[in-house]
């Protein structure tokens, strides 16, 4: 609990394979009163976004198992936290990639930390204002648990392949949203799979059976004839 007149500290999760980097960050962030978490993997990185919920996150992209651009993909299959990207890599189409994969910003190195902080502190802002981050969303028929990436039914783990996990995911991080075809399968099976609208019958069918109490009355995997597909509670 926080004390009374004093406010929590911004929990920020700084990630990169640099000891004197990680270092620097750590002592400057502290004492400016933050909260600072360190990874130094890919991996590691995954595990304290999900056991710290940071507020912002600051990440590498040359991490040395897993790279920074899948790092951000899974972070953002179940937090819209900001994302601010850290690294040595100048070229504007690795500024363009990182951007366009979901972060809020792109710092290159060496960097100034005077303006870092001020960038820092306006991606906390834009978080503030933004965050609505769910990670375990409840149905009457199933619960999906999107930091962990697992689906219960009555507390029971259902098995899902990859490629339902992927379907799943997309349709209920946006929630109420009608989620287009093509869309879907340009996330999940790549561009060129773009106009293979079969493919999505047959996952849905399957995720239906799995979760739905009525397959063929479903009540949370809806069908928006011709358009896409909805999720719903």
């Amino acid at each position: 609990m926080v004390e009374e007149g004093r406010e929590a500290k911004v929990r920020v999760l700084v990630v990169d394979d640099e000891p004197q980097i990680l270092r620097a960050l750590r002592i400057n962030l502290n004492a400016r009163g933050f909260d600072v978490t360190t990874a130094s993997s890919g991996a590691g990185a995954l595990t304290a976004a999900g056991q710290t919920n940071p507020q912002v996150i600051v990440l590498d992209l040359g991490l040395p198992d897993i790279d920074g651009f899948t790092v951000l993909a899974g972070l953002r299959g179940w937090t819209d936290v900001p994302v601010i990207v850290l690294s040595a890599r100048t070229d504007s189409a690795d500024k363009v990639q990182a951007l366009d994969a979901g972060a809020d910003d792109y710092v290159t190195k060496p960097f100034g930390m005077e303006e870092f902080l001020a960038r820092l502190r306006a991606a906390v802002r834009r978080g503030s204002a933004t965050d609505s981050s769910e990670p375990v969303v409840e149905t009457d028929a199933f619960t999906v648990d999107l930091r962990s990436k697992q689906v219960t039914r009555g507390g029971v783990p259902v098995h899902l392949t990859p490629t339902e996990w992927g379907v799943l995911e997309l349709l209920v991080h946006n929630e109420g949203k009608l989620v287009g075809q093509r869309d879907i399968l340009t996330h999940v099976w790549g561009p060129s799979y773009g106009t293979q609208s079969n493919y999505l019958r047959v996952y849905l069918a399957s995720l239906r059976r799995k979760l739905e109490v009525d397959p063929t009355k479903p009540r949370h995997l809806l069908t928006e004839a011709g358009m896409g597909y909805r999720f719903v509670r």
